[in-house]
């Protein structure tokens, strides 16, 4: 088979033309006139004999099905053949560059800091930026190419996703002071079955509090619903009821001041998994591979 001839360029301005929608958008990020663009992207689809992009004079530019997968592919080239420029500029000697993970945010709190210090200890030419966000949102960013890597719970991910678990996360309860089990040591949460629930509601981590309930027989009296984690923790010490979470401060105040008692679980629920989670087709550059071991280090450190 004949090796394709294209360039590194063509396949820069092809990218950001993709990426940006426009060709005269990709001219003016790459300083670079429109027409060398335009000439690149020909070229390019001449090689491979394939139309990459639909162009649309009032709408601009459109991946055709076959630009989409080629520029899906195309990221973590780009991505590999920056750090093989970095590694000769380097001797090899440490790795360097940009680097874009992906962070669930409520996960955040607890893994950020110590992920950027252990990282930027071990790896200190290479810039880190982190994207917090919600489940579904770091899935898309992942897909786009928008990040290499995220650190996620293990949930709701298809077979496109590929985890490398880093630690493990069981519910316990949560209790204000003054409750009548706040003494115990371990509660069977069927005997929390006529209490009201303060429940963390948001996509996907609500089903797994459900589940637990649904395992052992019992509808949950849910007095509130919050998105917010640390409003579950305050309403929780303000008496208005228990909660189930998964990731545990390192105190047992709010941030009022309110307090409040952690009591384990006594039956045998599934921990919820932390994973560093990549798309399965995507080689993750060195300097991802050496995020994905810092989160197993941190992970070791936080639930050891």
């Amino acid at each position: 088979m004949k090796a394709p001839s294209f360039t590194l360029v063509q396949l820069r301005y092809f990218a950001a033309a993709a990426e940006l929608g426009s060709m005269t958008a990709a001219a003016r990020e790459l300083v670079v006139s429109q027409s060398a663009v335009s000439t690149a992207v020909a070229q390019l689809e001449k090689e491979l004999g394939v139309q990459l992009l639909l162009r649309h004079h009032a709408r601009g530019l459109a991946l055709t099905p076959a630009g989409r997968a080629f520029y899906t592919e195309l990221r973590g080239f780009l991505a590999h053949s920056q750090e093989l420029a970095d590694s000769a500029a380097n001797a090899g000697r440490e790795l360097v560059g940009a680097l874009i993970v992906g962070c669930f945010d409520t996960l955040a709190p607890f893994w950020l800091p110590h992920l950027v210090a252990k990282y930027g200890a071990q790896h200190p030419a290479v810039s880190m930026e982190v994207l917090e966000a919600p489940h579904a949102a770091l899935k898309q960013n992942l897909q786009s190419g928008a990040c290499e890597v995220a650190l996620m719970y293990a949930y709701e991910l298809g077979e496109d996703f590929e985890t490398t678990r880093v630690a493990s996360a069981p519910p316990y309860l949560l209790l204000p002071p003054g409750h009548r089990l706040a003494h115990r040591k371990r509660i069977h949460l069927a005997e929390l079955a006529e209490d009201p629930v303060v429940m963390l509601e948001l996509p996907h981590t609500s089903a797994y509090f459900h589940s637990l309930f649904q395992e052992v027989g019992v509808e949950p009296r849910v007095r509130h619903r919050t998105a917010g984690y640390e409003t579950v923790r305050s309403m929780v010490a303000a008496g208005h009821g228990y909660a189930i979470l998964n990731q545990r401060p390192a105190h047992s105040y709010t941030y009022g001041g309110g307090a409040l008692v952690t009591v384990a679980l006594a039956d045998d629920f599934p921990a919820l998994d932390v994973v560093a989670v990549r798309m399965r087709q995507a080689r993750l550059t060195r300097k991802a591979e050496a995020f994905v071991e810092v989160c197993r280090e941190v992970g070791a450190s936080l639930t050891g």
